[in-house]
Parts: structure tokens; sequence; C-alpha cells
């Protein structure tokens, strides 16, 4: 029985007695104390808590979960799984335990063709919490089972709760007696391998505290009803069903195993260790493809931080298999026609899925390249010295230098039989986050001492800001700071920090960047570079001293640069527009994260939790902001309370911390932001807004860059003569050109095949050549050669078999090697005659790998694998030609 038939029948069954089918929720809802849904019940908690009241009395559904606990174990066992789908069925103070036990008895052994599952009752076992007698008497009277199929046990096995505060209760579980080949007789109490549990029946009934009643702490109350929650999870079924012997073997999940024998060239469940590879490739690929289809995006924090870390997980597992090409997009696709038909969002979203996988996997493969050198070495030092420990520098250089992150460290080191020094590995990135906020900070403050600003501001008082009216004023400089001390004057050629009574310099802030200008005073002159305000209220002039010297009390002409101010200002005005375009499209979920307003460009972060922006939306909002130029609107800046600006509909600026009084920056009516930037008098003098890209920086946060004003003109002219200059190319009008291109490179890729073919031909019709070259080592057919440069692995492994085919009953070695740059890939292969001498395809490969730097495996009569130093070739042969010799 197929997996999607199994749910069906599931929900048929409960729909028929009285539930409403209910769809999954997104594997992200609003908890705090859950990072991904990983139970049926999540959705409906409010329901069991009494927080609101349920739309209906009973319900069901196929939900799917998460759970990250086991990410370790995954694939080293055939039981633990990420990702997984839990069917259920719910009642709200409904019917209660003699209810759920009838309906679960029904479904489990009613017979296939009246839409049950079909197991036969003799095989089903069940167990009770300890002094549940109620739900032993509902089986003996419902399901007639006997007392010995009837086992209890303790709250760790039979009480069920979220393990974290919220509805519980005690709770009887199903199982299946596999058969006395899986394990020892007695039941679940004994062997829950041989009898496994297939459905969890929850007697939602308490609700528990910080501490667990799993631990024999009681519960804090009861719940204002007695629910039912119960969970069948659909993938043990259908091992169950389809006659498998795991999970990794039923028909939704061993596509993606079998995309990646395609792939590597070897087959699952010929190596043990290569089997939990496989195992690894098909689990996360369908948990991360599910999150992604709910709008997870990688990063390096909580959710996007577990999605980062299996989908590397997959990359390292297929690179450790022999493969080397770019593998998440194929193995996407195969997750999308598997689980497309129950979840239709991943074929509509399918191309943002792919996106995203791309994307994370090129990022990687540089990381997992570079890194894993840097960790070989690492790990043969502390081997070579006698150690059993990675120092936590090491790990430390991995992670900061060639960003590896520290659970693939450890992953890697235990695969070497080595541990790691997690604690001087934390030690080290706490330095590392103080040092990051010490510089940080010196940002902000420059080298001058805190107090000497603070000692200035105490004096003197805030800097009065005129730089919205004007952008030249008379001053007097109140405050001198040169190498980190007050100071009464600063000569040329010294760097300085200015402060001045009054300014029309903009400091930093809002994602603005400062204005640059001169100071001038009588015979001495100051470059203004920069502008921050250490101390709230202070806006301090970094420079330096071109000439002159400056000194304190002194009267300045304080000018900024007015071309650089426009520009920004330009900008800043677009980022507003920019912000209330994706609004209008995407909704008020699009709230903004950051920008940064820079002279001719911007950029502009949001919250999205639905992912990438497709690219018609946001040629929509482009078109938009443009016709807001075209109009000319009047550009007005308010000072109000915050609690007016915020009645009137206007929009908090991103991490602004806003007092009583705020301003207000009004755009037409098209636009409304608090905002204290710089802007201009009205929305044509920004010229041009040209949106350039967009793309995702973290989990649910993505980013709009653009260009304004002459920037954008001149980007937009180089794009028009570059497509004059393609359309001339290809003798086709401009707007051909999509078309024309197109079907270029289809040509291309089938001219490509065709050479491929004929590539493959040409390399097989040697074969037989080398056949006929092979030199006699004791008493071995021996071809070892290296083929043309750049050959891919399976042209490789076909030239290999053929080879070793043209040998005929002669005990046969063949192992060919191809150089790619400084890489080499390579494949051994033996003849039936010699694996009957002893002489294993895999059992030979680290006899010459350490010549080439590299390693591999596989089975006896085919192995492959790569290396890191080409020019080793030749003495690669010359070793396995004496291993030969030697007779191993």
């Amino acid at each position: 029985m197929q997996t999607h038939e199994i749910s069906k029948r599931f929900l048929d069954h409960f729909k028929n007695s009285g539930h409403t089918i209910v769809p999954s929720a997104s594997l992200i809802l609003d908890d705090p104390n859950l990072l991904f849904v990983n139970a049926g019940m999540v959705q409906f908690k409010p329901y069991f808590l009494g927080e609101e009241p349920p739309p209906y009395p009973r319900a069901t559904s196929v939900q799917k979960c998460v759970r990250t606990g086991d990410i370790d174990e995954v694939g080293k066992t055939t039981r633990h799984n990420t990702f997984f789908q839990m069917a259920g069925n719910f009642s709200f103070g409904d019917y209660f335990k003699a209810g759920a036990i009838e309906h679960a008895w029904q479904l489990v052994t009613g017979s296939q063709s009246d839409g049950g599952y079909g197991f036969d009752p003799d095989r089903i076992w069940v167990t009770v919490y300890q002094t549940d007698d109620e739900a032993i008497e509902l089986w003996r009277k419902i399901a007639g089972l006997p007392d010995e199929r009837i086992q209890r046990r303790g709250g760790k096995d039979n009480y069920w709760d979220m393990g974290v505060p919220g509805p519980g209760g005690p709770c009887s579980e199903i199982y299946y007696d596999r058969g006395p080949e899986f394990g020892r007789e007695g039941g679940p109490v004994v062997d829950e391998d041989r009898y496994l549990e297939i459905w969890n029946l929850v007697f939602m009934q308490d609700e528990r505290g910080e501490l667990s009643p799993k631990d024999d702490h009681p519960p804090i109350g009861e719940l204002p009803a007695k629910n039912i929650d119960t969970g069948l999870g659909i993938e043990r079924v259908a091992f169950l069903l389809q006659d498998v012997h795991n999970v990794y073997e039923t028909d939704l999940v061993r596509p993606v195993i079998t995309k990646a024998e395609e792939m590597s060239g070897r087959r699952y469940g010929a190596n043990p260790v290569d089997d939990v590879r496989f195992r690894v490739i098909a689990d996360h690929a369908r948990s991360g493809v599910m999150l992604i289809g709910d709008g997870v995006t990688p990063g390096n924090e909580a959710r996007g931080y577990v999605l980062r870390r299996l989908l590397r997980r997959i990359v390292r597992s297929v690179r450790l298999l022999g493969v080397n090409e770019p593998v998440l997009g194929e193995f996407a696709a195969v997750v999308r026609d598997t689980m497309g038909p129950a979840y239709p969002e991943l074929v509509s979203q399918f191309d943002r899925i792919s996106s995203v996988v791309r994307n994370e996997e090129d990022t990687f493969l540089a990381t997992l390249t570079s890194g894993s050198r840097i960790f070989d070495l690492a790990a043969s030092e502390t081997k070579r010295s006698g150690g059993t420990v990675l120092a936590g520098d090491r790990a430390f250089q991995l992670h900061d230098t060639y960003g590896f992150p520290i659970d693939l460290t450890l992953e890697m080191a235990s695969e070497q039989g080595l541990t790691v020094d997690e604690e001087g590995f934390r030690r080290l990135m706490a330095e590392q986050r103080q040092r990051s906020k010490q510089d940080a900070a010196s940002r902000r403050v420059g080298h001058g001492d805190g107090g000497a600003y603070r000692s200035v501001l105490d004096k003197h008082g805030v800097t009065d800001f005129l730089g919205y009216r004007e952008l030249a004023a008379e001053a007097t400089v109140v405050g001198l700071i040169a190498r980190g001390e007050p100071a009464i004057a600063v000569g040329a050629g010294s760097d300085v920090e200015v402060v001045l009574n009054r300014t029309p310099f903009y400091a930093e802030g809002g994602g603005q960047l400062a204005d640059t200008g001169r100071i001038i005073g009588d015979g001495f002159e100051v470059e203004v570079h920069d502008v921050q305000s250490p101390v709230a209220g202070l806006n301090v002039h970094r420079g330096k001293v071109v000439s002159g010297e400056v000194t304190l009390d002194a009267t300045v002409s304080a000018d900024v640069d007015p071309t650089r101010r426009r520009a920004v200002s330009r900008s800043h005005s677009a980022t507003h527009l920019v912000h209330a375009g994706v609004r209008r499209a995407l909704g008020t979920q699009a709230a903004q994260a950051g920008s940064l307003n820079a002279p001719g460009r911007l950029r502009f972060d949001f919250t999205s939790p639905g992912g990438a922006v497709p690219g018609s939306v946001l040629a929509d909002v482009e078109d938009e902001v443009n016709d807001v130029l075209l109009n000319d609107y009047d550009v007005r800046a308010e000072i109000t309370t915050l609690d007016e600006a915020r009645r009137s509909g206007a929009i908090a600026f991103f991490g602004e911390k806003y007092g009583e009084k705020v301003r207000v920056i009004t755009i037409g009516d098209y636009s409304k932001e608090l905002c204290g930037g710089t802007h201009v008098h009205r929305s044509g003098e920004i010229g041009v807004v040209k949106l350039l890209s967009e793309a995702s920086i973290g989990a649910g946060v993505r980013r709009v860059e653009a260009l304004v004003g002459l920037d954008a003109f001149r980007f937009l002219a180089r794009e028009h003569v570059l497509v004059g200059q393609l359309a001339e190319q290809f003798k086709v009008p401009a707007e051909e050109l999509p078309e024309r291109i197109g079907q270029t490179v289809e040509r291309l890729r089938a001219a490509e095949k065709e050479l491929e073919k004929l590539r493959g031909a040409q390399l097989l019709s040697s074969a037989s050549t080398l056949a006929e070259q092979a030199e006699d080592v004791h008493g071995t057919a021996l071809v070892a050669v290296a083929t043309p440069d750049g050959i891919g692995g399976n042209d490789l492994r076909s030239l290999a078999g053929e080879v070793r085919n043209r040998l005929g009953a002669r005990p046969g070695v063949v192992a060919l090697f191809s150089a790619d740059g400084d890489k080499v890939s390579f494949v051994v292969a033996t003849t039936a005659a010699a694996r009957d001498q002893g002489l294993a395809a895999g059992k030979l490969v680290p006899a010459f790998a350490p010549a080439i730097g590299g390693r591999g495996g596989g089975k006896p009569d085919l192995a492959q694998g790569g290396g890191a130093n080409a020019t080793g070739i030749p003495d690669a042969v010359s070793a396995l030609r004496r291993a030969l010799a030697k007779g191993t």
C-alpha cells in the first residue's frame, strides 16, 4: 500500500465518523516554545487548553513534523528521522478513551477492502500507563485483547506531553509484532525493534508545568475538558504494509537514495559506511525541502541554522560517496515529485525552493573544499603527536577563517576517532564576540575616551543640528580630541575629532551614511570624512587637519559636500518609496529590517515569511515607485507626538528609539514614515530608481538593492548599449533577444550532449588497446594508466568496466586516473578471477591513494575516489604495481 494511500485511508476513516479534516499546519507556528511543529496536536493546542473555543468537536489531520533532537543519529540507525508525517484524530471534549480505542482498532485491523489497514489482530500489542485500569478494561472489551498482550509502563514511556509546559496526559500505544526474526519474545517492554509502535493514543486531560509527569512530577492542574490526541506514524505504517525493513525503503523515501545511487555509482546495502550517507541524504533532503517550502531559509541562527546544517550534511555525505558536482537541486526535484501529491505547494513554489538549495550548496562547496584540507592537516598532526583531541584553536580557525561550522568539525573528528576541545573553541568564540562589540563601540566612539565626549556635552550641551535647512554654517569649536585625549590645538597632518556647537553635518544613523566636507577657520582647514554621535546629542566630526592648526574656541565655517548630501538624500527618499511599494505588494508582514542610504545606491532589508519575492512583483514595485517620481510629489517633514504619528499611519523606522516628539516624512499620499534623516524636497528630484537584485540574507529576511538618480541612469544606458550589441550580434530586434538566446542555448546544450556521446564512444573505443597493453604483475593482468584530462566519473567507470570485460577470464586489475587541474579522479575495477584470488578493488585503494593525496573506497568489483595531487599519478601507478607484486 502506497504512503499517500495510507494517509488517505486515515482521513477517510475519520471523516466517515464525523471528524472534520483539517489541513496540515505549517512547520513554523507562532509558539515561543517550539522551533518547529513536532506533533499533530500543536495547531490544536489552544483548544485543549481552553484558550479558544474549538470550531468543531472532533478533527483529523495528517501533519508534517520535524524533530531535530536526533540529527546526529540520523543515518546511523534506520529508526531516526527528522521529517515525518503524523496522522491524528482529535476530540475536544467529545469522545474519550472508549471512542479513541474503538476508532483505532477498527482502522488498524479492518480489512483493506473495507478501507482499513488489514493488520493481523493476533499480532497487535498495546501498552498503557501504569495506573490506567480503565484503558486496560477497554482494550479487553473493545478489541478482545488478552491480558498477556496488554502491558503497563511508567511515565517515561506512557505519559505524553510536548516537552514544555502545556497539555498532556497518560497514553496507550499500539504495537505490531514483526515476528521472531526481528527480536526477542515478550512484547514492547522487552524489544521495541521487533514490536514496533505505530500509534499513540493520548488521553489529554492534564496541564503540566515546568516539570513533567513523565518524570513522576504531578500535573499542575486539569484541562477544561477530557480530550483525545492521537498520533500515527505514516512512515512506520508504510514500511510495514510495503513489506520492507525500514522507513528508508518506502516509496516516498527510497527514490532519493536511488538518485544518490545513480549519481555515485555505489549501491545502498553494499557498504555499511556508505549506507549511513545514503540515509542522511534521504532524510535531510525531505526535511530541507519541506522546511524551505514553509518559508525557512538557511542562516546562522535558530531555524535557519537547522536548515543550513541539514543541507550541508547532505552535500558532505554526497562528496564522501565520490560525487563532486552540485546535487541539492536534483534531490529537491525528487522530493517534489514524491511529496507533491500530498503537498502541492512544493510544486508551485519549486523555483524558489530550488534557488535556495542551489545557492546554499554553492556557498558551502567553497567552504568545504578549503576547510576540509585544513581539517585533514590538523587531524593528521593531532594523530602524529599521539593526541586524541583536536585543539580548540584549530576548530576556531576552521570556523573563523574558513566558515567551517563547529558541528561539522565535531562530526568529521568523530569519524577519525578524535574529539574536539569544545570548551577552548567556545572560549575563543566568546573572545571574538567581545572584540566585535569593542570594535563596534570604537566605530561609534572612535579613539576617544567616552568621558571626553561626555565632558564636552556636560559643558556645552547638545549639538544644534542645522542640516535639514542648511549645508554651510558658522560655528564654534567646543571640543577637540586627538589620539584619544582632549586637546586645545591640533596641527597639520594629524587626525582629529572636532565638536562644534552647531553643525550642518549629518551624523550617521538610521541607515543614512554621514556627510563629508570641510571645517575652515582662520589659517587652518580640516577635511571631514565621517560624523558620528558617540553619546546621544553630540555630533563628532572626524577628519584630518590638512593645513594650519585647529584650536579650541576657534570660529569656523562648517561646509557639507553638497553633491554627496544630495545624492544620499535622494537614496534615502527612494528607500522610503521602495519600503512603501514592497508593503503594498506583500502586505504589512514585509516589515523593514534595515537599510543603507549611500550616494547613488540603496539597500533595503525586509521580513518576508513567504520567501523569495517573484521578479514580476519587483518589477511592479519598480514601476510604481518611478510613477511616484514622475508625479513629483511634495516631500514634507513635520514634528509631532509619537502617538499622533502612529494614529496618522506613519511607519516606524527599523531599529530607531523614539522620544515623545518625532519627525514624520510624508511623500505625497504614497509614503509616511518616522525618520530623522535628510530628504529631497520633491519626489521628482530622485530621478530614476532601478531595482538590481533581491536575495536572502537570513532566515525570513530579504534584501533589495537599487541604484538611484544618475547612477541608475548610467546603469540603464550601459544596459541599452549591451542590448543593442547583442541584437546586432544575433541579427534580431531587441524584443526578440530572449527567444533567440534561448534557442541558441538549447542548440549549444544539444551539441554538448552530442559531443559527450562522441567523446564517450571514442573513449570506449580505446578499451581494446588498453586491455592489449596489460602488463603481467605476479600473475595478474594490470592496466594502470592516466586517461586524458577532465574525464568525468561516469565515463571513467564505463571505460574501466569495458577494459575489465576485455581482460576476459584472466585475473585482472584496471586502475584509471584522470586529472583536472590539481585534482585527480580514479576508478579501480577487478575481474571475477582476481576477486577469487582475494584482490578486492576497495582494498587496493589504500595502497596507492596517498600518492595522489586522496582517498576512496567501494565494493570488491569496483572502487573510486579522488585526490588533490595530480602530479602523483605516476607514483600511484608504481605503488599499485608494488602492491600486486607482493600479492596483496
